[in-house]
């Protein structure tokens, strides 16, 4: 990280990032830690966690765990209490794909699985935020970030459930923003598709073809999306809640599907 590279309108401030271990997640973290924010960081695996740290300044931390457990996100919230003091600044990134293929034939514990990390594992750090006065969460103007996608609006072949989730997703984002403001914004941003590991799927082999859908004629990034994120939790967007900011190159209003 370059000196000219580092920004101080989140200095002060605390960020925890679920899934940052790589992707999206990480170059949110990266972002928001180059803006002077001190970032916490979650993944599953210890190695990913030090993967992550290692391109992240020394004041960042991780936990290890699993993004929809309560026991995890309790002790994720405590070591932010006792680093810094507070929390500033929620962003649920973590989420999972693991099924493809039609609804009617889609196997009920594994799109139970998808709905648990991907909807309520997101409402669950919010609520255990909320019930810890100890960071200060809504007194220091918190503000919380979901990552949705375009599958939540627009259906995409094989990923039924997955868009279902990110569509409930979405709509949280907005009944939150109702019941907690002013003290706290809640946005959203909703990718395309970004260029990861998790989206690889989608994409490899064929980039130049499924790009070619998208009016601005790229895939997205992940600092496409880590961008928009550090729009949403400065103070350039204070007026700014219970949005869903769509990601995706313009495929949309071209008719697209992710």
């Amino acid at each position: 990280m370059t000196e000219q590279t580092i920004q101080t309108h989140l200095v002060g401030q605390t960020a925890l990032v679920t899934g940052a271990s790589r992707g999206i997640g990480l170059s949110i973290a990266r972002i928001l830690a180059a803006a002077g924010a001190t970032v916490a960081i979650t993944a599953r695996r210890q190695e990913g966690i030090d993967d992550a740290l290692a391109q992240l300044p020394e004041t960042a931390f991780g936990i290890v765990g699993k993004a929809d457990s309560a026991e995890h996100q309790a002790e994720a919230l405590t070591k932010v209490a006792e680093r810094t003091g507070r929390l500033d600044i929620l962003i649920n990134n973590a989420g999972i794909n693991p099924v493809y293929g039609a609804l009617t034939e889609l196997d009920l514990d594994a799109a139970r699985k998808v709905l648990e990390v991907n909807v309520l594992a997101g409402l669950g750090w919010v609520q255990q935020a909320l019930a810890r006065p100890d960071l200060g969460f809504a007194r220091h103007g918190g503000r919380v970030v979901f990552l949705s996608s375009v599958t939540a609006d627009i259906p995409s072949e094989g990923i039924g459930i997955y868009g279902i989730s990110k569509a409930a997703l979405s709509h949280m984002t907005r009944t939150l923003a109702v019941e907690l403001g002013p003290g706290i914004r809640v946005n959203a941003v909703a990718p395309a598709v970004v260029k990861t590991d998790f989206a690889r799927a989608l994409y490899e082999g064929r980039e130049d073809q499924v790009a070619a859908d998208y009016p601005l004629k790229r895939l997205g990034v992940p600092e496409d999306v880590g961008a928009a994120v550090e729009f949403l939790v400065t103070e350039k967007s204070s007026w700014i809640t219970g949005q869903v900011l769509t990601l995706d190159g313009g495929l949309t209003i071209a008719g697209g599907t992710a």
